[in-house]
C-alpha cells in the first residue's frame, strides 16, 4: 500500500491540504477560503472554529481525490500562519473569543508604551524580535484584558493559548496534546530564543499566566497521534514550523548563508545563519528557523508588507490589468521603466525601515508614461524592496549571498525574477516545486517518521526549474539603485 505524508498549510486567507508521495511529489491539493473579519479599522479575526472545520474539510478532498484514507497516511506536518492567536477554555475546547490575526494592529498602543518604558533592547535581546503588535504576546495580554472573565480563568489554569498550530494539534487529539514547536515559539515575544524557555520576565511584562502556554517542542518529532474519527486510523502528527521557516527548509536552505525568498501578498526573506543567532543591527528579526536532531538552527529575517499585492492594487485599484496574470505581458511591451519608480508602502514600510507613517509613491512620471512603464515599475519595485533586505542581511552577517532561492506566486513572473537577478548581482533560482512552505511541513513530518531517512536524501529531491543570471550593465545598475533610494527617502514619513 503506497503512503503518504498529508501536509497542514493553514494560511490568512485559506486552508489547504496537499498529500507528498515518497518521491517529494504532490498528488494531490484542496483548497478552501474561509471569513476575513474586520470589527474596526486595523483589527483582524478569525473564526478558530472554522479555521479547525475548513482545515479538516480539505484533508478529507485531497485524500478522498486520489482514494485514499488515513491508513495511507505515514504522518501529518503542519504549517500555519504565524503569530496569529487563539485563547479558549481547556475543559470545553471552546474559544474564548476570536483569533487575532497577525495583521491586527490594536496593541500599538501598548506597543509604543513598552518602548517609552525602554524595553526594546531587553525584548530584542531575548527573543530576537521588535517590539510590534504584529506578535503574539501583546495580543494574549489583549484578550485576557477585554473578554469578562479571562483573566480570572487564566489565572486558575482553566485557558489554554496557542498560536494556529497548537490550536490544530488540539483538536486533532481532542485535546490531549497542548504543544508548539521552537519556530512558533519564537513569534510569540515570550520565548528567550537563547535559553530555549518561556521567559518568566516577559510573561510578567505582559500579564500572562505560564499556564496557559504550550509545551514547546522541536520541528521535527512524533508530538502524538490523531485521535478524531476524522481519520481512519490514528496517523502520527509529526512535523509542525511556521509558514515562513517551513519555505526555508522546504528550499533546502540548510546550510549557512543560504537564503529563500517568498513572493507571496508581501515578501519574506529569510536567511539560515547557523547554530548562532545574529542580532541584527538593521532592523531584521532574528528567528528560529527550525529545531531538528537536537540542533537549533537560526534565521535572519526581513518582512516586506506589499510585495504581490501590488499587482492586486494595478487590477482592483486602477483597473489597468484585468487578471494578475496579465502584469507581465503587459510590463514587457516596455524595455524599461521610463525612469519610472514605484514605492509600494500602502501600509507603511516593513524591514529594514519600519517606517509606519510611509505611503505609496510613484516619481518621474511624463507625459511618455505608459500603462506598461506602471506595470513594470510597480514590479521593479518588488524586487529593490528584497534587495534592500538582502543589502542589510550581508551587512549584519558578514555573509556573501550566492544565490536567492524563490517561491510564492509572484516567483512565477520571468521579468521580475531576471530584474531580481540584475539588481543583485547573484543567481536567482526557482524550484520546480514552488510549494515549499507545505513541503518544509510534509519533510519535517516525514523525517521524524522515518518516511524519508535524512535530510540527504531529500536535497536530491530538491530541483531548479530555472535559473537567471545577472545580464544588467554595472552602470545602469548603479543609477537605478540610486534612484530608487531617493524615492525611498521622499516616501518615508508622509502621513506623520
Amino acid at each position: 500500500m503506497e503512503k503518504f505524508i498529508l501536509a497542514f498549510d493553514q494560511g490568512t486567507t485559506s486552508s489547504r491540504a496537499l498529500l507528498f508521495d515518497h518521491k517529494g511529489n504532490i498528488r494531490s491539493v484542496a483548497q478552501k477560503e474561509f471569513q476575513q473579519i474586520f470589527p474596526k479599522p486595523g483589527w483582524v479575526e478569525h473564526d478558530p472554529s472554522e479555521i479547525w472545520s475548513s482545515q479538516v474539510a480539505v484533508a478529507a478532498e485531497a485524500m478522498s481525490k486520489i482514494g485514499i484514507n488515513g491508513s495511507n497516511l505515514h504522518g501529518i506536518g503542519i504549517t500555519n500562519q504565524r503569530e496569529t492567536t487563539i485563547v479558549w477554555d481547556r475543559k470545553t475546547g471552546e474559544p474564548v473569543y476570536n483569533a487575532i490575526v497577525w495583521q491586527d494592529r490594536r496593541t500599538s498602543g501598548f506597543c509604543d508604551e513598552l518602548k517609552d518604558r525602554g524595553m526594546a533592547k531587553m525584548i530584542r535581546e531575548k527573543t530576537g524580535l521588535v517590539i510590534d503588535a504584529y506578535f503574539s504576546g501583546t495580543k494574549v495580554k489583549w484578550i485576557l484584558d477585554h473578554v469578562k472573565g479571562a483573566r480570572e480563568k487564566a489565572e486558575k489554569g482553566e485557558l489554554a493559548f496557542g498560536t494556529v498550530d497548537s490550536w490544530l494539534v488540539w483538536k486533532l487529539t481532542q485535546g490531549r496534546t497542548h504543544v508548539t514547536d521552537v519556530t512558533n515559539a519564537s513569534r510569540t515575544m515570550l520565548y528567550n530564543i537563547n535559553t530555549l524557555k518561556w521567559d518568566d520576565e516577559l510573561l510578567d511584562l505582559m500579564g500572562i499566566p505560564k499556564s496557559m502556554l504550550p509545551r514547546v517542542a522541536s520541528s521535527s518529532e512524533v508530538y502524538d497521534h490523531s485521535n478524531t474519527t476524522f481519520f481512519a486510523s490514528k496517523v502520527p502528527i509529526a512535523g509542525i514550523a511556521g509558514d515562513q521557516q517551513a519555505a526555508l527548509f522546504g528550499q533546502m536552505c540548510t546550510e549557512e548563508g543560504m537564503v529563500k525568498n517568498t513572493y507571496g501578498t508581501g515578501c519574506f526573506i529569510l536567511m539560515n545563519t547557523g547554530e548562532k543567532p545574529f542580532i541584527s543591527k538593521n532592523n531584521l528579526v532574528t528567528t528560529i528557523a527550525w529545531q531538528l536532531n537536537g540542533k537549533t538552527i537560526y534565521a535572519l529575517e526581513g518582512s516586506i508588507f506589499i510585495g504581490g499585492a501590488v499587482v492586486q492594487w494595478l487590477r482592483d485599484g486602477l483597473g489597468i490589468i484585468k487578471a494578475s496574470s496579465e502584469i507581465e505581458a503587459l510590463a514587457s511591451q516596455v524595455e524599461d521603466s521610463g525612469d519610472l519608480y514605484f514605492v509600494p508602502s500602502f501600509t507603511g514600510m516593513g524591514a529594514p525601515y519600519w517606517d509606519q507613517y510611509a505611503r505609496g509613491l510613484m516619481v518621474g512620471i511624463s507625459r511618455g508614461t505608459t500603462r506598461a512603464h506602471i506595470a513594470r515599475a510597480a514590479l521593479e519595485g518588488i524586487a529593490f524592496q528584497t534587495m534592500d533586505v538582502l543589502h542589510v542581511m550581508k551587512l549584519d552577517t558578514g555573509m556573501k549571498i550566492k544565490e536567492l532561492r524563490v517561491d510564492g506566486g509572484a516567483s512565477a513572473n520571468n521579468l521580475l525574477m531576471q530584474f531580481q537577478s540584475d539588481i543583485l548581482k547573484t543567481s536567482v533560482i526557482r524550484p520546480k516545486v514552488i510549494e515549499t512552505t507545505a513541503m518544509g511541513a510534509a519533510y519535517l513530518a516525514g523525517l521524524a517518521t522515518g518516511f524519508w531517512k535524512d535530510t540527504e536524501e531529500i536535497r536530491q529531491q530538491w530541483q531548479p526549474e530555472k535559473q537567471f543570471e545577472p545580464a544588467m550593465p554595472d552602470s545602469q545598475v548603479m543609477t537605478i539603485k540610486r534612484k530608487w533610494a531617493d524615492a525611498v527617502k521622499r516616501a518615508k514619513s508622509w502621513t506623520r
